[in-house]
């Protein structure tokens, strides 16, 4: 399967896509926008995105076709002895190319890019609707060890 993947930086041109794997999602459903034109808003937080050195909106291509997509985030802290993390969020596999090891490819290439960038922490959250993806994460290496609380604003 490997063989087939390969991984890079998205485009402006991938949006509609990436956002059609972000619908494809129980909860993307509710929360996001498609049409045939991308909203102003995402071209605009994708522009902001590119031009971060920080920020690295990964697209995962198989045969041509897009299957996948993360973002990753590098974050330098002053914890642990001043380390660097590395956030993963927006994890999505076509729906139709699940159960074909895709996504644990997918994080071990993020795992790998974070590391290459200094990364000593790889952390991302999941969202407690999700209980297959968290039994996901803990597969592939991930402990659940902090209690995730947002705010909206």
């Amino acid at each position: 399967m490997s063989k087939n993947l390969s991984y890079r930086k998205a485009t402006k041109e991938d949006l509609v896509h990436i956002i059609a794997l972000l619908i494809e999602d129980d909860l993307g459903k509710t929360r996001e926008v498609s049409g045939s034109k991308v909203d102003a808003t995402y071209l605009k937080a994708f522009e902001l995105i590119d031009k971060d050195p920080n920020q690295y909106v990964m697209i995962c291509v198989m045969d041509k076709l897009i299957v996948g997509t993360c973002h990753l985030t590098i974050m330098p802290s002053l914890t642990f002895k001043g380390s660097i993390r590395m956030q993963i969020e927006a994890v999505r596999v076509s729906a139709q190319m699940r159960g074909q090891n895709i996504g644990e490819h997918m994080i071990n290439y993020a795992i790998e890019y974070g590391k290459s960038r200094g990364a000593t922490i790889i952390q991302l959250m999941t969202n407690k609707q999700r209980p297959r993806a968290k039994n996901f994460y803990e597969r592939v290496g991930f402990e659940a060890t902090h209690e995730g609380m947002k705010l909206f604003v």
